[in-house]
Formats: structure tokens, sequence, C-alpha cells
């Protein structure tokens, strides 16, 4: 039987941008572009912003990444059709896209703090946030996590955190506090402090 072989991957180069976040390339579509907001009213819980940027293995700053995220609600709930354990925030979409400053490269996310997951043993996730990253010269989206540092107590019990070999690159998963209410976290693509990204 004849297989059809697999097309080269390509890098996403501009088209990214112009396809999820036409109003940040100039290109006036909508009123305005999907996961630009992730609050549609009143939520419940610490409100945050979360900012960071993407480092190339030489430190410097990525101009054209691209960040996507998910996480829960403050009460540990994600937006379902049904009901789970209980109803998520309906003011909260759990999902965000922010395109990095086109002359600083920092990506924002006005968001809330998450609260605890459920693991499968019915053990709690710390609260964390999943990241997705893309841009100029990445052939695959790399997936991530985005910790807490100020959450030490949930962090030392959290069923991911607990499976990492190399305990010195856990900090490599951590949004330090810059202010109140403010979160940073630097993502490092190789190098010196790379991140630790998951194969999913």
């Amino acid at each position: 039987m004849k297989y059809l072989k697999e097309s080269p991957s390509q890098t996403a180069g501009p088209y990214v941008h112009i396809g999820c976040t036409p109003n940040f390339a100039g290109i006036r579509m909508y009123d305005g572009d999907l996961g630009a907001t992730m609050k549609r009213g009143p939520v419940q819980g610490e409100e945050i912003v979360v900012t960071g940027a993407v480092h190339d293995g030489m430190g410097a700053v990525l101009m054209d990444a691209m960040i996507e995220i998910w996480q829960a609600d403050a009460a540990g709930l994600y937006p379902s059709p049904r009901e789970v354990r209980g109803r998520a925030d309906p003011n909260f979409t759990g999902w965000g896209r922010s395109a990095g400053n086109p002359e600083t490269g920092l990506f924002t996310f006005d968001t809330v703090k998450p609260g605890q997951v459920p693991w499968r043993d019915g053990t709690l996730q710390a609260p964390h946030v999943t990241v997705w990253i893309v841009a100029r010269g990445i052939n695959l989206g790399l997936h991530t996590r985005m910790y807490f540092e100020d959450e030490t107590e949930a962090n030392a019990t959290d069923p991911i955190l607990k499976r990492i070999e190399h305990r010195n690159r856990i900090p490599t998963l951590m949004a330090r506090k810059t202010a109140n209410g403010v979160y940073r976290f630097d993502i490092v693509l190789q190098g010196v402090g790379e991140t630790i990204f998951f194969d999913i």
C-alpha cells in the first residue's frame, strides 16, 4: 500500500499575526482579536496581570512571538457545556491570546489567578496556566506551564512539578510577583535558563 509522505513543516512567519490577531497586524476585520479579552464582566477571585517576553538562546527578545494561555477560573473550574464540579465563572473565558508588543516584545494578559484543579487521583494541582508559544523560527508550537512562585505550599505537592527530575530547572516555570496583582513570566527558548517545555 502506498502512503502519502508527511509534508515538511514550515515556520509560521508573519502570517500567524495576520491570521490570529488581524487587528494587531493592522487589518481591521472584527471588533477585537479573539482572546484579547478574557473577562466579559465582573469576575470572581483575584484579578491579576501577567506579562513577559520570549527570549532566544542568546538572550534577545523575540519581537514577533504570539502567546496563548488556557487556565481555570479562581475556583479551579474550566468553562464547560456541562457541570463537572460546578459552574465556572460565566464572566471569565479561561483562554487568551497576546501578540508581543512590536517595540518591546512584551506579551500581556489581564486575567485572574487560577484556583487549584484536581489531578487524576484527586490530589490538587498548584495554581497554574497552560502556555503555548509560536513565533517565526518555531516549526511547531511549544507548550509549557506557568506556576506562581508565591504558591509555595501548593507547588511543593503539585503532581507535575514533583515529576521533574532536574529540580534546579523548576524556577523556569515560575512567574514572579513584581507588584501587587502583577506577575512576570519570561520564556527562554534554549541555552542558559531554558524553560521546561512539555511534549503534548
